[in-house]
Formats: structure tokens, C-alpha cells, sequence
């Protein structure tokens, strides 16, 4: 596995987003939802561009299914995710230079690995070995 780099975009009202993304020309690929219909995650492709979406204050990542509809660890309006074949690796060095962490490594509920640090500069970079556009 190589590192490949993709854009998260959190937003208040998701649905909004992806059919405004949507009408731009991007094409929807994947989208899970609470039982309410919240958007957790979504992810939108025109051409070799993907996109991740999520709504603001909805769960990203908690290993029990049971939380999907919690609010937890939110993220924030954007951020970067970054495909690693080692999440614990990469959070252990963002840490040791400086970063904040958000989310410690975790297993997620689709079965991959991500962690969540706030750099110095006060950017959001998700790690994780899930690759946006491909599939679980």
C-alpha cells in the first residue's frame, strides 16, 4: 500500500452538500446514514478526484455500530485523510511532532483502522487504511 492523500469535507447539512456536489458533476459512490437519515459518511468521485463528506456532529468512526447515532468525535469543517498502510505509526509520529490528538487508534465499525491528530497549524488529518472510492 502506498500513502494517498483525500479531502474530508464535514458539513451541517450533508444532503445539502451532496446534491449540490452532485449538480457540479461529482457522482455519489458510497453513502452511510443513521436510522434517522443523517449522513455519517459519504464519498463522491468525478474522475480521480474523491471526496469525503460527513455531517458535522455525527459519529466517524466509533467501533461499536450501536454509537452510529451519537455525537462523537465530531469533525470539524475540513480536513485531510491520509491512507496509511501504518495508522499506528503515522499517529505515534504526528504526536511526537507536535500534533494534537483527536482520536487514538481505533478499529473501525467497516472494519479498517484510523486515527485523528490536530497539527500545529491547526489542520485535521485522519489516518486510516480505508482508501476513499474503492470500497471496504
Amino acid at each position: 500500500m502506498t500513502a494517498r492523500l483525500f479531502a474530508t469535507l464535514g458539513y451541517r447539512d450533508a444532503r445539502a452538500a451532496l446534491a449540490w456536489l452532485a449538480a457540479l458533476g461529482f457522482t455519489e459512490v458510497r453513502r452511510q446514514e443513521t436510522p434517522e437519515g443523517q449522513v455519517l459518511h459519504a464519498e463522491v468521485r468525478w474522475g480521480d478526484a474523491v471526496l469525503v463528506v460527513a455531517g458535522n456532529g455525527t459519529a466517524t468512526g466509533a467501533d461499536d455500530a450501536a454509537d452510529a447515532g451519537a455525537v462523537v468525535r465530531p469533525p470539524t469543517t475540513c480536513g485531510l485523510y491520509l491512507r496509511v498502510p501504518d495508522v499506528d505509526g503515522a499517529f505515534e509520529r504526528a504526536v511526537a511532532a507536535g500534533a494534537r490528538p483527536v482520536l487514538a487508534p481505533e478499529r473501525t465499525i467497516w472494519h479498517t483502522r484510523q486515527a485523528r491528530v490536530v497539527d500545529p497549524g491547526g489542520q485535521e488529518w485522519t489516518f486510516g487504511t480505508y482508501e476513499p472510492g474503492v470500497g471496504w
